[in-house]
């Protein structure tokens, strides 16, 4: 075995970051969640941003599924921000939320790689529920209650409606035959 497969075995998850494919797919996975992010907001926004439906936690979860937990955390945390930077907010950014992101990425890829360690449904339906409850339903509201105040507390009946769309999809994309090969989701 040559010494490169031999630290890249040692490293684990970390070995994605000297594979230039796996880099590739994470910064695509990044500016997929951006630009999903920026459209939902602009079109499916109800209730000056409070109601809004966005599938922006879509890439995100696909690659803490695909890469593990440093690389969803990672692209969690850049999608938010960069979405940030693009928008045309006047005030810094909440790094509550973007913490929020971040553990999306994060649950995604620990859920995947220690809780269902099989490949499949319920590897994705466990990884996408736990990042949702968690990122989405618990840690980006407290963020955003500075802006809302209580009425946050109706973006978690939201999520509860968009995490399982964005479950189902992730669950018909990695039954593609075609879509695993390109992810290598095997």
């Amino acid at each position: 075995m040559s010494e490169l497969k031999r630290k890249v075995k040692r490293q684990g998850d970390r070995s994605v970051f000297l594979n230039v494919r796996s880099l590739t797919t994470a910064a695509m996975l990044t500016a997929m969640s951006v630009v999903i992010g920026i459209f939902c907001k602009s079109v499916l926004n109800f209730g000056n941003g409070l109601f809004r439906v966005t599938f922006e936690n879509l890439p995100i979860i696909l690659s803490g599924i695909l890469y593990g937990p440093w690389v969803g955390g990672l692209v969690g945390a850049a999608s938010d921000l960069v979405s940030y930077l693009l928008s045309a907010q006047s005030y810094p950014p909440n790094l509550i939320v973007t913490a929020g992101a971040a553990a999306v990425g994060i649950l995604s890829g620990v859920g995947a790689r220690s809780l269902v360690r099989r490949k499949g449904t319920a590897q994705i339906i466990v990884s996408g529920a736990i990042a949702h409850l968690v990122g989405s339903m618990i840690i980006k509201p407290i963020g955003l209650y500075q802006f809302y105040g209580m009425l946050v507390l109706w973006r978690i009946p939201l999520y509860c409606l968009i995490a399982p769309l964005e479950i189902l999809v992730l669950c018909l994309l990695l039954s593609r035959p075609s879509f695993r090969r390109l992810t290598n989701y095997y």
